[in-house]
């Protein structure tokens, strides 16, 4: 097998183990201290994510959850807590080892104008490569099976900025997975998608899930779809955990008036038996 065409970036980062650690792994967030300069969004956070699970976090708008993810994803260093990788705190590893256990697709990722999807889902191996190991066999048959895995192969050759938003989002995602790490963390992963299109990733992360024991965590927005392709929510308001757990367990009418300032229904999908919530109205507007 033969390079791709435009040439990969090697890693820069101090050196770590020659693999990523295989099988489910587990993160925890202890005792976050999260903000912005002065302006504090969390106090003593503390955000078990169970292993091998697909984990939700939901919530109103500026709640914490991107926050959240992003102390997660050692892109926002707590003023205080850890956050721990398998027990390990992720402060302490390196670029390299880190980017070789976790992956993260953000929000709005961006890409360079003209390249193409496989080149694209190629950089997910930067983490991979070494001085003396650059492109190799094994890197191509990891981007093989992710454009698989998404659904993305007949896509391989075609130009990013070709492909419509489903279509982005999927490619993004094999470009996670081709960086190949036991833990995934999607930060609004449907946002600007159709509800068809919502579906199709929910059900390609969820497959994921079921397929390699992956540890997903995603910040979600629609809640039907969160209590139905997590197996583990975490609600939040105002810089707090107000509930976590499986959403048959947690997700009451109650707990929506308390996060949501909603007043609705709670009944079982007839599709999947998992909590469906039918509102009746916000709380917020609603006339007294």
């Amino acid at each position: 097998m033969t390079a791709p065409p435009t040439p990969r970036p090697t890693a820069t980062a101090a050196d770590g183990p020659e693999t990523q650690p295989t099988g489910a792994a587990a993160l925890h967030g202890s005792g976050l201290r999260l903000g912005y300069g002065n302006r504090i969004v969390a106090e003593d956070l503390d955000l078990p994510i169970p292993a091998g699970k697909v984990t939700a976090l939901v919530g109103p708008n500026a709640c914490g959850k991107s926050t959240a993810l992003r102390a997660l994803a050692r892109l926002l260093e707590p003023s205080a807590g850890a956050v721990l990788l398998n027990g390990e705190d992720i402060a302490s590893l390196s670029a390299r080892d880190f980017a070789l256990r976790l992956a993260l697709l953000p929000q709005t990722p961006s890409a360079p104008d003209g390249i193409t999807v496989r080149d694209l889902v190629a950089r997910g191996r930067t983490p991979h490569q070494r001085w003396w190991r650059q492109w190799s066999a094994a890197d191509e048959a990891a981007v093989d099976a992710a454009l698989a895995a998404t659904g993305a192969s007949d896509l391989a050759d075609r130009s990013i900025d070709e492909l419509s938003g489903g279509q982005r989002q999927r490619v993004w995602i094999a470009m996670a997975l081709a960086q190949d790490t036991p833990v995934l963390l999607l930060d609004e992963p449907t946002t600007y998608l159709d509800l068809a299109h919502q579906v199709d990733v929910l059900e390609l992360v969820a497959g994921l899930n079921r397929t390699d024991g992956r540890t997903v965590v995603m910040v979600l927005h629609e809640l039907n779809l969160a209590c139905r392709y997590a197996d583990h929510l975490v609600a939040m308001r105002d810089g707090r955990v107000l509930a976590s757990g499986p959403p048959s367990r947690i997700v009451t009418p109650d707990l929506l008036r308390e996060v949501f300032a909603l007043d609705a229904e709670v009944i079982s999908c007839p599709v999947a038996g998992t909590p469906l919530i039918v509102p009746r109205g916000n709380l917020r507007t609603s006339p007294s």
